[in-house]
């Protein structure tokens, strides 16, 4: 059952990319976000009651050092086509995570960490995609994993299928298989699986 589940996870995961890729090859200005080069931000979007405080205050009081963005934060993303907005927020962290069946568990020497993101579609066109393939999760070290097919006792998964109207919203768990030994430090999430030019980045230690 595990071997047939993953055999499924990987066709998803290669048709969303070819199909991101296929999106750019038929209509390169329609890739075109405005951004020149790839880029990675960890500037959470401010929160309305935290920008009307800020507004009150003297300007003295205003500098420092910039906020990184953290879990419960939000970072507003862009895609590959004019349009394609997310506000994607990493609500909840789950570390190690329990798998929710008998069958599913993680390699010897390894855990499950769980991401639970929230989605919303904030631009005008809808979106399509299997959110997990565009999220990494990076330990101290640098070394990055990619999601992995589990189901955890924290919460449902995220769809592998996401389809959101604008103004539509997804919640849901993202699952990473990584060493026991290793201390996670970020979690990174970008549009069209991972093929977007922005990606955001969230701190978790």
């Amino acid at each position: 059952m595990y071997h047939r589940t993953r055999i499924r996870r990987t066709r998803i995961r290669l048709v969303a990319t070819v199909a991101a890729a296929g999106i750019c090859a038929l209509g390169l200005t329609a890739c075109d976000s405005g951004d020149s080069g790839d880029t990675v931000t960890d500037k959470p979007k401010a929160k309305a009651s935290a920008s009307a405080t800020a507004a009150e205050k003297p300007a003295a009081e205003k500098s420092g050092t910039p906020d990184v963005a953290k879990v419960g934060d939000t970072i507003a993303l862009k895609g590959l086509e004019d349009g394609n907005k997310l506000d994607v927020t990493v609500v909840k962290i789950a570390d190690p995570a329990k798998s929710s069946d008998e069958f599913t568990t993680p390699g010897s020497g390894k855990r499950f960490v769980g991401v639970q993101f929230k989605l919303v579609n904030t631009g005008t066109a809808a979106y399509s995609d299997s959110p997990a393939n565009g999220a990494k999760i990076t330990d101290v070290d640098g070394q990055q994993f990619e999601s992995t097919f589990a189901d955890i006792t924290a919460g449902p998964s995220m769809s592998s299928a996401v389809r959101l109207k604008p103004g539509g919203k997804a919640l849901g768990w993202i699952v990473f298989e990584v060493p026991k030994a290793s201390k996670t430090d970020t979690i990174q999430f970008a549009m069209n699986s991972g093929m977007a030019n922005q990606t955001g980045e969230w701190k978790l230690s």
